[in-house]
């Protein structure tokens, strides 16, 4: 029995299957994954994740329990799900990633979608059955008066499913994502709506990224729930029972990540760099290729500031990194192709025998990414909406010279928007001219924005911030 739990859609490691029959595993990453990695050592932690992949579901059924630490693999205390694939693909693409996700990041053409019809009900009952596996596995590992932390808009169902099976147990509940204000939540079903909200409030402490996300949650349990919300005292009191709301704005680990960025592979990658833009300014942006990361508009005002501002041509070079997201779902790879669209227009209309103004780079490559931060003049951040927004962050650590323009719907913006070029990311043209003020910013104003700007980056590195999770959980 373990005194504290972790639970979240993706675990701290993965599994391949050959054609042979064996099996691989590989370490995630990510800043939960890294934070807890720290921790782990140091306290009695159990993670409780979902198998993801026939890889994955091959290790748990050769796992008694699903234990992959007691079948011998190198992964800390480790339980993971075999959810039935139907189910866990109704949960995570239909509901999850279609639904949840589409509402807080309010992402939907909603004179075409949602549609909540019978189809979505069977999935939603997918989604019940997801977190119930959730709850039972946390129930049955939890010790007695376990800490509990769930994670994300995957498991919103899960705190109160396993207050009924352990009232014993104190649990947190944390969204990585944005909240929706209660007019566009409200798009939900009015009973899977509540569901949501009651959901999380079984949770003795509902954690948020930023003030702004902590406060539309409160007012949708208000408005929808017709909870008791204390604002000043940040709680929410819902059919007897109070839950704590608190902000915790994930940063990064300046330290770790710097000594990962001057390794030899990176250091390979900013030769070859170098070599490719030679003194040209770089212009970086590093995303998946979410709909919530606004790639194309970006491209657009790098379009527009190249056709605003001749004298940059021949000078100036956009390195953008647009890694494929979530291809199962076809909003996703039809973004995906706009991406490449609006690249290969930019390359056919500004591109010479000698100047490449774009490079568009669709492989993810963790050292790549290190080396353009490294060399970056601008970073590009223009979410239509992001919870925080890590690359934000990381950029002004690896890089003391450059210029952030951030769109003020980044949860960053909370604690970097002082000392980044703020834009509105609807803005096409706002976007272009603030790219043209980053590259001219004086180099006395870059260095000390830059200051400013890794000191708020890395006020609350993961260990920090999952600390946070557990005092809050003890007090």
């Amino acid at each position: 029995m373990n005194s504290v739990l972790v639970a979240s859609n993706r675990g701290p490691v993965s599994f391949t299957l050959s054609e042979d029959g064996v099996l691989t595993m590989r370490r995630g990453g990510g800043g939960l994954v890294s934070g807890l990695a720290d921790v782990a050592g140091e306290i009695d932690l159990l993670w409780v994740c979902a198998a993801l992949s026939d890889g994955d579901r091959s290790a748990v059924r050769l796992a008694p329990g699903g234990r992959l630490d007691q079948a011998g693999y190198d992964t800390g205390a480790l339980r993971m799900l075999d959810i039935p694939p139907a189910v866990f693909h109704r949960a995570y693409n239909a509901v999850a990633n279609s639904t949840l996700w589409f509402v807080n990041h309010m992402l939907y053409n909603t004179p075409q979608v949602p549609h909540f019809d019978i189809r979505f009900r069977r999935e939603w009952g997918s989604y019940r059955d997801y977190n119930a596996a959730f709850a039972l596995a946390l129930a049955e590992e939890a010790g007695p008066g376990a800490r509990v932390l769930v994670q994300d808009y995957h498991l919103t169902l899960t705190p109160s499913m396993l207050r009924g099976e352990r009232p014993d147990v104190r649990i947190a509940h944390f969204s990585h994502t944005p909240w929706a204000p209660p007019e566009y939540f409200s798009l939900l079903p009015e009973d899977v709506g509540a569901e949501v909200l009651s959901g999380i409030l079984g949770a003795d402490h509902a954690g948020f990224l930023t003030e702004r996300w902590a406060s539309a949650f409160m007012d949708c349990c208000e408005a929808v729930l017709g909870a008791r919300v204390d604002r000043a005292a940040r709680t929410v009191t819902h059919e007897g029972r109070t839950t704590r709301i608190g902000v915790h704005a994930l940063g990064v680990d300046g330290d770790k990540l710097w000594a990962r960025a001057c390794e030899p592979d990176v250091e390979s990658h900013m030769a070859a760099l170098r070599e490719r833009i030679g003194d040209a300014k770089l212009v970086v942006r590093i995303d998946r290729t979410e709909l919530s990361k606004n790639i194309v508009r970006g491209l657009a005002a790098y379009r527009e500031f190249l056709a605003t501002h001749p004298e940059w041509h021949g000078r100036v070079v956009h390195l953008a990194f647009a890694y494929p997201s979530r291809h199962d779902l076809p909003e996703y790879r039809e973004y995906t192709a706009a991406v490449q669209r609006s690249a290969q227009e930019i390359e056919d209309e500004y591109a010479t025998e000698d100047w490449d103004p774009l490079i568009l780079n669709v492989q993810d490559d963790y050292p790549r990414s290190l080396a353009a931060y490294r060399l970056a003049d601008v970073l590009l951040v223009n979410p239509i909406r992001d919870g925080m927004n890590l690359v934000a962050k990381e950029g002004p650590v690896l890089s003391p010279r450059s210029a952030l323009v951030l769109s003020r719907e980044a949860g960053a913006a909370a604690e970097l928007g002082r000392d980044a070029l703020l834009v509105n990311p609807y803005d096409v043209s706002g976007t272009a001219e603030a790219i043209h003020q980053a590259l001219i910013m004086p180099e006395k104003e870059r260095i000390e924005r830059g200051e400013r700007l890794r000191a708020a980056a890395t006020a609350l590195p993961p260990t920090a911030w999952f600390a946070e999770q557990l005092a809050a959980l003890t007090s």
